[in-house]
């Protein structure tokens, strides 16, 4: 190990607040990927029952969003991880 390098650290008792943060954030992110999958579904059951064919095409591409978010809401931490690292410099 480097004796020049500085690696970052939270103070004394900020670590149990700052885990129960990033759970509350990752609860809240996983509840808008289902949100938004829920409109998307009714977009498209309204476009079919109400024969609207761009509500039911918006709708797909609502899920399609949706699906692609939460692809890469699952890899972008790991590339973060491995692109930073430890976070010394």
């Amino acid at each position: 190990m480097n004796p020049l390098k500085i690696c970052p650290k939270a103070p004394p008792g900020a670590q149990p607040i700052v885990d129960q943060i990033t759970g509350n954030v990752a609860w809240g992110v996983l509840a808008v990927f289902g949100l938004a999958a829920l409109v998307s579904i009714g977009a498209i059951a309204a476009g079919k029952l109400l024969a609207m064919p761009h509500a039911s095409k918006w709708g797909v591409v609502g899920l399609c969003v949706v699906l692609m978010a939460a692809i890469i809401y699952m890899i972008w931490p790991g590339m973060l991880d491995s692109v930073v690292g430890d976070g010394c410099v």
